[in-house]
């Protein structure tokens, strides 16, 4: 059974058609990505797939289980997260504060509990702090846990945006052009740990990404949206050489 699938996914916004028919297939720790030139849908895509939008028609099975209507919060439960295009950071909070923000999803505790620093509540706080900690260490952030998030260094931010998905303990994770504004040294290291975190924690991911060297280096399997429809899908080698793929980045 696949992880993820969606059915005849579309939506509309008024006249305007953003996404089409879209029927992704997307295993247990597969590695995919989602490419296409600028207003090609990849945004609602996961904008949908969150729970930030709703279909205007067809299915999203995660496990499944359809979760079309479900908000974001549930969505994040079942185990999807996401990261922005735009890294969205509390950025006057510690680097630490912003991983326990990931972690605080899953929190059992009401909230009457952590009014009253409950016996309970403080022991899963301990718990969280814990593996927030554990969490900037494998990805090489630990010695920066109480510098505020807004004043790393702009690769360190993507990286700590992405920990902080790992944080909800996600089982699919989305990302949202990760090398967004990287050098290619740092786009190179974003390879590597995605690689890494992938591997080590069994995850799936989806990426969006316009960096055609990364998603063609990393992903197992490329599904093409233009203007809203799927115009290729397959393993990278197959789709580059694809003619519609090459017309819709390069005109006629």
């Amino acid at each position: 059974m696949m992880l993820l699938e969606t059915r005849n996914l579309g939506r509309s916004f008024g006249g305007l058609l953003a996404l089409d028919e879209l029927n992704l297939k997307i295993p247990e720790q597969g590695l995919y990505g989602l490419i296409g030139p600028n207003g090609a849908g990849k945004t609602t895509v996961f904008n949908l797939l969150s729970g930030f939008l709703q279909p205007t028609r067809g299915g999203i099975f995660f496990n499944g289980v359809n979760l079309a209507g479900l908000p974001p919060e549930q969505v994040t439960l079942r185990g999807i997260a996401r990261t922005f295009q735009n890294i969205r950071l509390f950025g006057e909070l510690s680097v630490l504060d912003n991983v326990l923000v990931g972690c605080q999803g899953r929190s059992r505790a009401a909230w009457w509990q952590a009014a009253l620093r409950c016996p309970g509540y403080l022991q899963e706080e301990r718990e969280f702090v814990a593996r927030s900690r554990a969490l900037l260490e494998e990805v090489g952030l630990a010695a920066a846990a109480h510098d505020k998030a807004g004043q790393l260094p702009y690769g360190h931010q993507r990286r700590l945006e992405i920990t902080r998905a790992l944080a909800t303990n996600p089982r699919l994770l989305l990302l949202d052009e990760p090398a967004a504004g990287l050098n290619p040294q740092e786009t190179r290291e974003l390879m590597d740990f995605l690689r890494a975190i992938h591997q080590e924690h069994g995850l799936t991911i989806l990426v969006i990404e316009h960096n055609l060297r990364l998603v063609m280096g990393l992903c197992q399997h490329l599904t093409v949206l233009n203007h809203g429809l799927t115009i290729a899908a397959g393993p990278p080698a197959e789709v580059r050489r694809h003619p519609e793929v090459i017309r819709a980045y390069l005109g006629k």
